[in-house]
């Protein structure tokens, strides 16, 4: 009996994954699920406490194939920039689920931002190590690159602005080397992109 319901629950956890990156997060309801699974709505209920623990079991996994799949493809060689390059081309792709991300403007949940600036810090370190800058500094650049990507990404999905990857690359460059060399990062900090709702 415990082994059906455990197979019950992946089913469950694997049909609202497959069904947040086509449609996005807020896709997730009892009946949408059900619905995408061929399946009554009744072991939703029996296998999770409520549709939001659903949702959060749902968002780590996307946490966990963002940091070992999703984000660690190779285009330039270079760390960061690969990882801003994957995290452009996962929105291209999922675009529902890349924008149910983002509520009024910042992340929508704490799991995702803290999954995109530990990746980050952890890129950033390996591709930029030579200038030793302190956690902060390191901090204050990968959330500056973070929301140039991510700027990059809203503008080529809602179809304002094209670009080769080869501009992209450049304008990321750039723009990392220009806030390594900024000593007044206030306005990043100040940034509500990672100042998520579940934060508050």
């Amino acid at each position: 009996m415990a082994r059906k319901k455990e197979i019950r629950r992946q089913q469950i956890l694997d049909v609202a994954y497959n069904l947040a990156l086509s449609e996005g997060i807020e896709s997730l309801t009892a009946r949408n699920i059900a619905q995408a699974g061929d399946f009554s709505t009744q072991p939703i209920y029996l296998e999770f406490k409520n549709m939001e623990d659903l949702r959060t079991q749902v968002l780590e996994i996307i946490s966990v194939n963002l940091k070992t799949k999703i984000l660690q493809k190779s285009y330039t060689g270079g760390a960061l920039i690969d990882l801003d390059l994957s995290y452009i081309n996962f929105a291209k792709e999922h675009v529902d689920l890349f924008r149910a991300m983002f509520v009024d403007g910042k992340l929508g949940s704490a799991i995702i931002a803290d999954t995109l600036l530990n990746l980050g810090i952890e890129k950033f370190n390996e591709e930029y190590s030579k200038y030793n800058l302190s956690e902060k500094k390191t901090k204050q650049v990968v959330m500056a690159n973070w929301i140039s990507a991510t700027g990059i990404a809203a503008l080529i999905i809602n179809q304002v602005a094209t670009f080769s990857e080869e501009q992209i690359v450049n304008v990321l460059k750039a723009q990392i080397l220009d806030v390594i060399d900024n000593e007044n990062l206030s306005q990043v900090e100040n940034n509500p992109m990672f100042s998520t709702s579940d934060k508050e």
